[in-house]
């Protein structure tokens, strides 16, 4: 199999993802009403970044550059997937700019409406919390809005 339908097959499966979270969602909606569904989706996204954020847990709570480091290396595709752009690293916060999102782009080819993608993307992002939270930092997101170029900044900071 060649490199470029691996890669394909990636991005695929990153789209998939993305869509398994919007059919959910739209299911637990219509039984239990938006707010109470995002909830319970976010409980359980954030619990898989629990899990995820063990590789990093060496890095806490304040080895930002050990995380900077390790966490660019692991991303898709050597970072073309989501086009990590390290905006800040230093003692007190490392800040990356996601510039692309496959899940995003899911949502955008399924024609969702911008508060629908916003919305799913507030709650993807929940991975992210369990992860560096998981790892002992503090963590923020600022996700995707409408009229906002590329996707989420990730907010890093040491723990306590």
């Amino acid at each position: 199999m060649s490199e470029e339908i691996l890669r394909e097959q990636l991005y695929a499966a990153y789209k998939n993802r993305g869509m398994m979270y919007y059919h959910i969602f739209q299911e637990l909606r219509k039984e239990v009403g938006d707010e109470k569904a995002a909830e319970i989706m976010k409980r359980g996204i954030y619990n898989r970044g629990l899990e995820i954020g063990r590789k990093y847990a060496k890095f806490g709570p304040a080895d930002l550059e050990g995380l900077k480091n390790a966490f660019l290396a692991s991303s898709a595709d050597q970072g073309k997937m989501f086009q990590p752009e390290v905006r800040r690293c230093d003692a007190e916060g490392l800040d990356i700019q996601m510039r692309n999102c496959p899940l995003k782009e899911a949502y955008q080819d399924a024609g969702l409406s911008d508060q629908e993608i916003a919305r799913m993307c507030d709650i993807a992002a929940v991975v992210d919390y369990g992860t560096f939270e998981g790892a002992g930092f503090q963590f923020s997101a600022e996700t995707w809005q409408p009229g906002r170029e590329g996707c989420c900044l990730l907010q890093v900071k040491p723990g306590k």
